[in-house]
């Protein structure tokens, strides 16, 4: 059946379910931009997790020190940075008109509060932390960072663009532990939380900030001026993806985040809709397992597991149309100074279950499943499980796929219990490709096992060392050559699994306008709408 034809089958069907998720005219005043977005929201505290909806709230609510800009450079956002000649101590300067949204004043000390909270849970705040000898505040509006050693990232760090992201709090939140979720939603961004509308699983609401005061240059990514033009802004929840696509077809909703890559074709022939890339750095798909219990804590099972993998077979399921992927096992992504081919053979030519079996039945496997955690409501990460649970079976693993939501993955992941106790053995996620653009910010490579790193928890010490090593190095050929060490240690202890890049197109009605592109999006300020 074409695209077209399972359109017009399913509108009538999507129309009663459609009319129960959308907002009422009555509650929404002035204009507002409703909105599916990739996933339903649910973990509201962004320092809780990595997953994008939650970075995506963050940006609505919350604000940062510094940004990205469309050429990759750190701009004042909240403050003003300066350093020491000897490159030791940098100063922040908060600028004026900062507010709660509680309505108290902005100060350093709740920014330094913030600072340590997210050095606590980011991979690359970790490491920012690990060359930090002391963060303070020097008075009212002055942040004060000194150095035990020249560290080369340090604006890139506060001014990352995407998850997790260093969003400013007040102290009093920012004082949480980071395993444990912020009582309140109060920032300091151009957005509101509706604390009294959010629905989890059905809706999310946010109102004009019409305290905030924006920067005065253009919007750019994540920096520049945050103005908004929109009243409210509401997140509707809409699992089904053939119904958010009627919905943005009939202009019940106004943008849509991620249509799936089949229905393309129907949406670019709407002369009301604009498909646009928003995020030109694409993304990184990949496969992650726990490495505190069997199988997956011996090695030579997790090389089995990788040799198994075909990123094509992945790509064509998840994304179809060569035109939106790119096969590459370049663990810091292709079309970028640091990406090489080192250690991925089996993965871009699809050649290794020959081997994966050898090495399976050699490694000692008891048969002990595999407990593989598939999301069923998001469709870039629906695919992924269901290739590989196959591609394992062939190799000679027992897998236990396990049917769940994506925000039930989000916290399940989290948990460090055995996989019969509520654990898991394997999952799937994608990265931004601002998220993984080398070694400090890609996560996913940390070598800090159970204490400080990302879920599955490797401990490799060797790998550390290089972070540090490419971190101190101030020479792009020696940073790519440490880089290029760095990714043969992720493929001979099978860190995570590479399984390819692709690009994911959003669409909109055209009578929103502004819509701004960068690593981190969607963002509505700047956004407008004409009625």
């Amino acid at each position: 059946m074409s695209p077209i034809s399972h359109w017009k089958r399913s509108a009538v069907a999507s129309a009663v379910a459609l009319a129960a998720m959308l907002p009422q005219p009555s509650l929404a005043a002035g204009k507002t931009i409703t909105a599916v977005m990739h996933s339903d929201l649910r973990v509201i505290d962004p320092g809780m997790t990595t997953a994008y909806i939650t970075r995506d709230h963050g940006y609505m609510v919350y604000d940062t020190l510094l940004a990205t800009d469309s050429s990759f450079k750190i701009q004042p956002q909240m403050a003003d940075s300066k350093v020491s000649d000897d490159k030791l101590t940098y100063t922040f300067t908060l600028r004026d008109g900062l507010k709660w949204h509680d309505g108290t004043p902005v100060t350093a000390e709740d920014c330094v509060a913030s600072l340590k909270r997210w050095g606590k849970a980011d991979g690359m705040g970790q490491k920012l932390m690990d060359f930090t000898a002391s963060l303070e505040a020097t008075d009212a509006k002055t942040i004060t960072l000194k150095l035990k050693e020249p560290y080369g990232l340090v604006l890139e760090s506060i001014g990352k663009p995407s998850s997790l992201v260093p969003f400013m709090m007040p102290k009093r939140l920012a004082e949480t532990p980071p395993g444990t979720p912020i009582p309140e939603q109060i920032g300091s961004g151009p957005f509101k939380f509706v604390k009294a509308e959010f629905q989890p699983g059905v809706k999310v609401v946010y109102e004009k900030n019409t305290d905030y005061v924006p920067r005065n240059e253009p919007p750019s990514w994540t920096s520049g001026a945050k103005v908004v033009k929109v009243d409210r802004v509401e997140w509707i929840t809409m699992a089904d993806a053939q119904t958010a696509v009627n919905a943005l077809q009939s202009g019940d909703i106004d943008f849509l985040e991620a249509p799936t890559f089949d229905i393309l074709p129907v949406l670019s022939a709407n002369p009301e809709l604009t498909i646009e890339t928003l995020n030109k750095l694409g993304y990184q798909t990949l496969g992650r397992m726990n490495f505190l219990y069997p199988p997956f804590d011996n090695v030579k099972v997790r090389r089995a597991a990788l040799l198994a993998m075909n990123q094509k077979d992945v790509l064509d399921a998840l994304v179809g149309n060569p035109e939106y992927y790119r096969i590459c096992g370049a663990v810091f992504v292709c079309g970028t100074p640091l990406a090489t081919d080192v250690g991925s053979e089996s993965l871009v030519k699809g050649n290794g279950m020959a081997e994966a079996k050898k090495l399976l039945a050699e490694s000692g496997y008891d048969g002990t499943p595999v407990v593989l955690m598939a999301p069923g409501d998001v469709g870039a990460l629906k695919p992924q499980p269901i290739v590989a649970a196959q591609l394992l079976r062939e190799a000679g693993f027992k897998v236990d796929v396990q049917a769940t939501d994506w925000q039930t993955v989000v916290q399940r992941r989290a948990s460090q219990k055995p996989p019969k106790e509520g654990g898991w053995n394997m999952f799937f996620t994608n990265w931004a490709g601002a998220d993984v653009v080398n070694p400090v910010v890609n996560v996913s490579i940390s070598g800090r096992g159970k204490v400080g790193g990302w879920f599955g928890w490797p401990e490799d010490a060797k790998m550390e060392a290089m972070r540090d090593a490419f971190a101190r190095s101030s020479s792009p050929e020696e940073q790519k050559k440490i880089a290029a060490d760095i990714q043969k240690e992720v493929y001979d202890q099978v860190i995570y699994i590479p399984l390819g890049q692709y690009f994911a197109p959003s669409a909109w009605r055209k009578s929103l306008t502004g819509v701004l592109d960068g690593p981190a999006t969607p963002l509505f300020w700047n956004v407008d709408k004409s009625e």
